[in-house]
């Protein structure tokens, strides 16, 4: 039976229409908007913070970049937005949007609204990879690495796991998800009880709490290639993950083969997932709630629902931040934030669509 993640079947007519007639001119107003909301969030984290910056200037600074136009904001103020809140802004939209992304291309090759990136188990391998690299006291260089390498070697072990003559049935990779999160995790707790309680110990639950404070342009570049490279991937397969959303005998008929289309979004996956956690540790419930939204919003059609989730993950985790960095003296773990806000939300999803949910169960 096809549940919320399904798009709807063509209509006979709808399929004999040309390709142009059959585009919707309203999918461009939910893009526009969510694009109009992450810009605006994104210009008011700008001028957010310890040291407040005028919006007026904020916009001035921006522009100067592009054009030589004049701006009345000193020195101060343009290295504050564009050497500090600058790369952690466009950190937070990477990591949001991927890791929402990520979970609405999830949902619809398990078929499922609450299936999450970290189901395949790569979250807990990169987290495993990072939090060793602070135990051995390893540059910021090597602890991405060796986060993005630990979380592509949970994917092979997923892979290893459920590898076989036959197909691989949805339940395998579940459970072997499980398991590989589950020996993972356990590396994680293992890394932290052996850590100095004085010295590394909190570096390391900082870390794995989840946190874009330390983003730098550099740290922006390593996140770009894992996860735009991703995201392309999955855009590009947009339609096809339509047609995997119906199920294997119907994506078959249309001409579509399940397997090797489903390792593709898997493996498209894990690289956002682990280029994510590389570079701001484990934020937990972004691509479980927001895909859950822009469905709500959108609908299940994955042409419009990807980029949709894309662009409102980035816009929500910049928000968030944003609160992060100025709700308190001290900084909130940004990890800590997306679970307080995004459990309650799930909560209150699950219980207006629990009969929708038991009946395409």
């Amino acid at each position: 039976m096809l549940d919320e993640t399904s798009p709807p079947r063509l209509r006979r007519h709808d399929r004999a229409k040309p390709r142009d007639q059959r585009r919707e001119p309203a999918a461009v107003v939910p893009l526009a908007l969510a694009a109009l909301f992450l810009v605006t969030t994104g210009l008011v984290a700008l001028a957010l913070g310890r040291y407040s910056v005028p919006l007026g200037h904020v916009i001035e600074i921006l522009t100067s970049r592009i054009a030589p136009f004049p701006t009345e904001a000193n020195a101060t103020e343009q290295n504050i937005v564009l050497l500090v809140r600058m790369p952690r802004i466009l950190l937070a939209a990477l990591v949001g949007g991927g890791l929402a992304l990520g979970g609405a291309a999830l949902q619809a090759v398990f078929r499922n609204p609450l299936v999450s990136p970290e189901i395949i188990g790569v979250s807990a391998g990169a987290s495993f990879g990072g939090a060793l690299a602070l135990l051995l006291g390893l540059e910021s260089a090597l602890l991405v690495t060796g986060s993005f390498a630990f979380g592509l070697i949970a994917l092979a072990t997923l892979f290893l796991i459920t590898s076989g003559r036959g197909g691989t049935p949805m339940l395998m990779v579940v459970l072997g998800g499980v398991v590989t999160g589950s020996f993972f995790s356990a590396l994680v707790a293992l890394v932290t009880y052996v850590a100095d309680p004085n010295t590394t110990l909190p570096a390391i639950v900082f870390w794995l709490l989840g946190s874009v404070a330390t983003a730098t342009f550099t740290k922006v570049l390593v996140a770009v290639v894992p996860i735009l490279g991703g995201a392309v991937v999955l855009f590009a397969l947009r339609w096809r993950i339509n047609v995997l959303s119906l199920g294997d005998d119907d994506a078959a008929a249309l001409g579509v083969r399940p397997r090797p289309l489903r390792w593709v979004v898997l493996l498209a996956v894990a690289l956002i997932v682990a280029g994510a956690v590389a570079v701001s540790g484990a934020v937990s419930w972004v691509g479980l709630v927001v895909p859950h939204l822009a469905r709500m919003w959108v609908g299940p059609d994955h042409r419009i629902l990807l980029p949709v989730s894309f662009l409102l993950g980035a816009a929500y985790v910049v928000l968030v931040d944003t609160v992060a960095r100025t709700a308190t003296a001290g900084e909130i773990p940004l990890g800590v934030l997306t679970a307080l806000i995004g459990a309650p939300v799930f909560f209150l999803l699950l219980r207006r669509n629990r009969e929708r949910i038991w009946e395409s169960a």
